[in-house]
């Protein structure tokens, strides 16, 4: 499985947490998982995409904090849902993820929000992100 289709992977499974109870999240992920009927799904892409969950949603709190910060104006439950996700996913890789470029992030979090967001959602993620990189220049 390529880095970007395990990121919209990785992408739609950290959607639905916006769904379901905490106690019910990862049962949901599995379900993701065994519903994949990608040829690339193998087991090894699986795996990568639970730690990966995982990692992501062990992180949430200091994730959404730092979102917070930096979406100057907008409260997290303001923030659409998709976009919320997308945010996530990328400062995940941008403050934990160390085999992820800072650009490649932006870049692949303004991808995903061509697909998945609203018709200004790329340019908000982009702003948001793009903070959060120039803070941790400093």
């Amino acid at each position: 499985m390529t880095k970007k289709r395990t990121r919209e992977n990785l992408y739609i499974m950290l959607f639905q947490t916006n769904f379901y109870q905490e106690e019910d999240r990862i049962e949901q992920a599995e379900l993701y998982l065994e519903g994949l009927e990608d040829s690339d799904a193998t087991e090894k892409a699986k795996s990568i995409l639970r730690e990966r969950y995982q990692a992501v949603l062990g992180h949430i709190g200091e994730i959404d904090q730092k979102i917070e910060e930096k979406a100057k104006g907008w409260a997290l439950a303001r923030i659409a849902k998709s976009d919320l996700t997308i945010l996530r996913l990328a400062v995940y890789e941008i403050l934990f993820d160390e085999d992820v470029p800072n650009g490649v992030a932006i870049n692949e979090a303004v991808e995903l929000a061509k697909l998945y967001g609203g018709d200004k959602s790329y340019r908000f993620i982009n702003g948001v992100l793009a903070s959060i990189v120039k803070e941790l220049e400093l």
